[in-house]
């Protein structure tokens, strides 16, 4: 696998994978249309998913209870605290994650972890 396409893996696996936090921290701006969701997505995080994609991420949130209808005519979705909460959640669990690979980095460009030869550290 070359350097290139393990980012490209990475980069889908971080927008469409996790497509349902994008369209919950989208309809934190406000209750909206889905395709403005859409819009919303692009404009603020760089990305567009399709149509399709993010219709299925809408019905899902939808039946998880993390978004919900607000008008019917024409179809309205807003987050609920139910969402807002879960996405707090996972938005805790990336920053503690990523705030340790930030620190191993920092180390080692540092020097502060360097181990003998190829033998991992215990």
């Amino acid at each position: 696998m070359s350097v290139e396409v393990l980012l490209k893996r990475f980069f889908k696996i971080v927008t469409v994978g996790c497509l349902w936090m994008y369209v919950i921290a989208a309809l934190a701006k406000g209750p909206t249309y889905a395709y403005d969701i859409r819009k919303r997505i692009k404009e603020i995080f760089g990305f567009a998913p399709s149509t399709i994609t993010l219709y299925v991420a809408v019905y899902n949130l939808r039946r998880l209870g993390l978004i919900k209808v607000v008008s019917e005519e024409p179809k309205i979705y807003a987050v609920t605290d139910k969402g807002i909460n879960i996405l707090n959640k996972a938005i805790n669990y990336l920053e503690v994650n990523l705030s340790k690979m930030k620190n191993l980095v920092l180390e080692v460009s540092n020097g502060e972890n360097k181990s003998s030869g190829d033998r991992p550290s215990s």
